[in-house]
């Protein structure tokens, strides 16, 4: 179970979490809606020890993340594969090279790693890009192999960050579908930081809403769906209430 305990963090002046607070159960997807800028990706780097809070806490299986060593920090990011919004993908390796990299600190022997990367390829149905380079990829191609890359590992845990943006309907209904077929094949859990509230509809178990640094509600889609809390259904409707309020200076944080 991955838990944020009263997590605040700031920035200078700029209050990105105050007293975020979440428990994500073993085996289902949760979904963070919330306005960009609201500290979504903030929330997610917590998990893997690239941020640490100011106050509160996050525990992955029952270890305070911050107050890891670093061979605990490294056995701990062994275990969660991260999708970034841009897919990170590094422009002089291959496809397979992009994969073998996490695979190799895992001392895997040269015929596992073989059988992972085509194994993963195989699973966001990106066979025979092998042997091609990110720049010779779509958008959509990139976020797949991001997907792929993060699967090889085998994790317990994956961590999308807007995994959607920037793509066309297809491609992130394709996506999403993707997903969904990863919890399924793999038993993951999984957490997606997101806008978009086709995406959230479609993969989450659970959705939790973000707002000035908290959590506003938490609760099975259908709920949220039918939610009658103003902040959260002016957000679901589309509304430019609660946004021009989000925009305003009395908050305005790092994303």
């Amino acid at each position: 179970m991955i838990s944020f305990k009263d997590v605040k963090k700031r920035f200078d002046s700029n209050v990105v979490l105050d007293g975020f607070s979440l428990d994500v159960h073993d085996g289902e997807t949760m979904v963070i809606l919330g306005y960009s800028g609201t500290g979504k990706s903030v929330a997610l780097k917590h998990i893997v020890g690239l941020l640490e809070p100011d106050s509160g806490q996050v525990e992955v299986d029952e270890q305070i993340v911050h107050m890891l060593d670093r061979d605990g920090l490294t056995q701990l990011r062994s275990n969660v594969g991260y999708v970034f919004q841009s897919s990170a993908l590094f422009d002089s390796m291959t496809v397979t090279e992009n994969l073998k990299l996490g695979l190799k600190r895992q001392r895997l022997s040269d015929a596992e790693i073989r059988d992972r990367v085509a194994a993963s390829l195989a699973l966001v149905d990106m066979e025979g890009t092998e042997d091609r380079f990110p720049a010779e990829l779509s958008g959509g191609m990139r976020k797949r192999v991001g997907i792929a890359r993060a699967i090889a590992l085998h994790p317990r845990y994956i961590l999308y960050d807007e995994p959607t943006t920037g793509l066309d309907p297809v491609t992130s209904a394709v996506i999403n579908q993707l997903m969904i077929r990863t919890r399924e094949k793999l038993g993951v859990t999984g957490i997606v930081v997101t806008h978009d509230l086709e995406s959230a509809y479609m993969v989450g178990d659970r959705i939790a809403m973000l707002y000035h640094g908290r959590i506003r509600q938490v609760g099975p889609v259908e709920e949220i769906r039918r939610t009658h809390d103003p902040v959260v259904r002016q957000f679901l409707d589309g509304r430019p209430e609660a946004a021009a309020e989000a925009d305003s200076g009395m908050f305005r944080a790092f994303r």
